[in-house]
């Protein structure tokens, strides 16, 4: 696999094509799954909007979409932070199948507490979806209902994820040099 000639990039470890072929298996388990549901997918604001977009289009069923954003608050910048919700949902989601969509899936307290507080709201059922799983960071066990690709301890960018605001529009997933991260 050729690196785009950008300094820094480590190495590309899913090309654009090999994003899209997992996200069209990935929406079929999906559509078969809530084939006679009512889906309503959350993207978590804002890494995810890019996976989400990509997911909702290779779906074969009607969904409906919403957004929240959150923003985490901690002491030390290794430490796993507070999080608090900082955009919540437009519309309830009571008696409503809920797919979490996030872009990627590391520690799990972001996941956990988002999975909690929307369970909290009455939906019929709620599943996690993610684009990555880096599980070798994981310290809360979690259930991720359907993912896309495991990654190895490695910062990633492109695809809906940044490096200070940067390179999420990347059509690739791209390790970035360690001197970078």
């Amino acid at each position: 696999m050729r690196t785009p000639a950008m300094p820094m990039i480590d190495r590309v470890l899913f090309s654009e094509d090999q994003i899209r072929e997992r996200i069209q298996e990935v929406a079929a388990q999906i559509s078969q799954k809530y084939e006679n549901g009512n889906l309503r997918m959350v993207g978590v604001l804002k890494g995810s909007v890019f996976f989400l977009t990509a997911l909702a289009r290779a779906l074969t069923i009607p969904v409906k979409v919403d957004f929240l954003a959150i923003s985490s608050f901690s002491n030390h910048s290794s430490a796993p932070g507070v999080v608090r919700i900082a955009k919540d949902l437009d519309d309830s989601i009571e008696g409503e199948d809920v797919l979490l969509v996030e872009d990627i899936v590391d520690t799990g307290f972001t996941a956990r507490y988002l999975l909690q507080n929307l369970a909290g709201r009455g939906p019929n059922s709620i599943a996690l979806c993610t684009m990555l799983d880096r599980s070798a960071r994981r310290i809360v066990p979690l259930q991720i209902d359907f993912r896309c690709f495991e990654i190895p301890d490695r910062f990633v960018i492109g695809y809906g994820l940044d490096y200070k605001q940067l390179y999420r529009n990347l059509n690739f997933i791209a390790v970035l040099k360690p001197d970078r991260a």
